[in-house]
């Protein structure tokens, strides 16, 4: 385990490259089940939620901890790219022809689902474009290696993930799955919809009425599920997410917000020299962030809508890569 720990400071204290720039070789290991924080998860999912003692014990006897997924983590591309690189690996001609693609293999279904609940096509389609490329990248990493090497092995967010085991432990009972078999990204995440554990249970409905909730294979689930997250989180139908902003000759010092949530107001921007196309009125909440352009910083005004896809993905960077995404291909649609 020292040698384990020795390794990873060394990769940590690496610059940020491609894969091929890091020649140490990516190890991976069992865990220990005699460790007192493994003993205590099993002991209190065991009470809990009823599970066999013995059962836990041998999926995670199974479960392997990966190096690599600790890489992946320190390195996510919402926090290693600027947005101009970030926005690139989205907003592509072939993306955008397969979300077309997708559109046209799926129209009815879209068509249903939007008309029955308010969201909008184009935010579906972006969302599980950016997520998966339309079904083509879901990730190779078993879910419970993820979860068992950050629930186990990656301080920083050690609880979450150990919550995540926890809850793909029940989704597992529950849609009667084997855990084993599951794949997704290094951060536990499936299905072309990209949900984690606890997202699969909560917002995850049955879209044909066969029973079953599946987001691994069934596109009818997969689309009313997507649509299904915004109405839980309160999207607004109809309404605008963002708007390309300028700044006037006399603006000050600028209004940018800090958190995700719009912290101040269309009016209040407005009067303080942000310059963005809108109907909203005054009061409707907004939000002003500063990009990094490939010429120039870029300005953006989100609204309430923006801040509801970083429900999906903590990152503004995110939401308008999946907004622009989607709009783009309803956009080639409409032609």
């Amino acid at each position: 385990m020292k040698a384990i720990a020795t390794l990873t400071l060394a990769l940590r204290r690496l610059p940020i490259l491609g894969c091929a720039a890091v020649l140490l070789p990516l190890q991976a290991w069992s865990i220990d089940l005699a460790r007192d924080d493994v003993q205590e998860f099993i002991k209190e999912l065991a009470a809990k939620e009823s599970f066999d003692p013995a059962y836990l014990k041998s999926v995670l006897a199974d479960s392997e901890m990966q190096e690599s997924i600790i890489a992946a983590m320190t390195r996510p591309a919402e926090k290693a790219k600027p947005w101009h690189e970030y926005r690139a690996i989205f907003i592509t001609p072939e993306r955008v022809a397969a979300g077309v693609e997708f559109y046209a293999a799926h129209r009815e279904t879209l068509d249903r689902i939007s008309t029955e609940t308010g969201v909008s096509q184009a935010m579906i389609l972006g969302i599980i474009g950016v997520e998966s490329y339309f079904g083509r990248i879901t990730g190779n990493y078993r879910v419970v290696d993820a979860l068992v090497t950050l629930g186990f092995n990656y301080p920083p967010r050690a609880d979450f993930f150990r919550s995540e085991l926890n809850q793909a432990f029940l989704l597992a009972r529950d849609e009667q799955l084997n855990l084993l078999d599951l794949k997704g990204s290094y951060a536990g995440a499936m299905g072309p919809p990209q949900f984690i554990a606890s997202s699969y249970r909560n917002f995850a409905v049955d879209g044909d009425g066969d029973g079953r909730r599946d987001l691994l294979n069934n596109w009818v689930d997969i689309m009313a599920s997507v649509d299904n997250y915004f109405v839980v989180h309160k999207w607004q139908t109809g309404q605008q997410v963002a708007a390309r902003a300028t700044l006037g000759k006399d603006v000050g010092e600028l209004p940018l917000n800090v958190e995700l949530l719009p912290e101040s107001t269309v009016g209040a921007l407005s009067a303080a020299g942000v310059v963005f196309p809108t109907e909203l009125p005054a009061t409707a909440p907004a939000g002003l962030w500063q990009l990094e352009g490939k010429q120039e910083a870029e300005y953006w005004v989100g609204f309430q809508n923006l801040y509801v896809i970083t429900r999906y993905n903590r990152s503004i960077m995110y939401a308008l890569a999946a907004w622009e995404l989607g709009e783009t291909i309803m956009g080639k649609v409409a032609q």
